[in-house]
C-alpha cells in the first residue's frame, strides 16, 4: 500500500526560530510565561493552527492573538509568522503530493478488505492551489 510521506515538522527546539518572549507586566503561573510562549511556537510549528497550538499549551486562541498584539511582541510575532508559513508550506506540499500521486485506500466488503483502490483527491488539490494563488502578490485571490 503506497502512502505519501507527510513532511516532518521541526521537532527539536533548535530548529525553531529564536525569539524574545513577550514581556509581561504581571507574572502568573497560569499565564503566558516564557516557557509557555516557546511551547506555543513549537506547537504552532507542528500544526500551523493557532487554536490547536494554544489549546496544546493550556491557553485560548483569543489570548494568543492578544499576546501577539502586546507592546514588545514583535519578536514573538515574527517567530509566529515564520513557523506558520513553514507549516503552510508543508501542508501544501503534502496536498500537492496527494494530488499528483494519489493514495491507496482499502476496499471493504462486510468488514473485510477485498481489494485496494487508488484515488486522487482533486478537490483538495484545487483548494490548495486556490489558497496558494491567493497568497501570491498579483494572484487572483488578492
Amino acid at each position: 500500500m503506497h502512502e505519501s510521506p507527510n513532511p516532518a515538522p521541526p521537532e527539536a527546539e533548535d530548529e525553531l526560530p529564536a525569539f524574545t518572549p513577550v514581556p509581561m507586566t504581571r507574572s502568573r503561573r497560569d499565564g503566558w510565561t516564557p516557557a509557555r510562549q516557546r511551547a506555543f511556537i513549537a506547537a504552532l510549528a507542528d500544526s500551523g493552527v493557532v487554536a490547536g497550538a494554544a489549546r496544546a499549551v493550556g491557553m485560548g486562541a483569543t489570548s494568543a492573538y492578544n499576546l501577539r498584539r502586546r507592546p514588545g511582541a514583535e519578536s514573538f510575532a515574527a517567530a509566529w509568522d515564520l513557523v506558520q508559513d513553514d507549516a503552510r508550506e508543508r501542508a501544501f506540499a503534502y496536498v500537492l503530493d496527494q494530488a499528483l500521486r494519489g493514495a491507496v485506500w482499502p476496499r471493504l466488503y462486510r468488514g473485510r478488505v477485498v481489494g485496494l483502490v487508488h484515488r486522487f483527491d482533486t478537490r483538495a488539490a484545487m483548494a490548495a492551489l486556490r489558497a496558494a494563488d491567493a497568497r501570491v502578490p498579483g494572484g487572483r485571490g488578492r
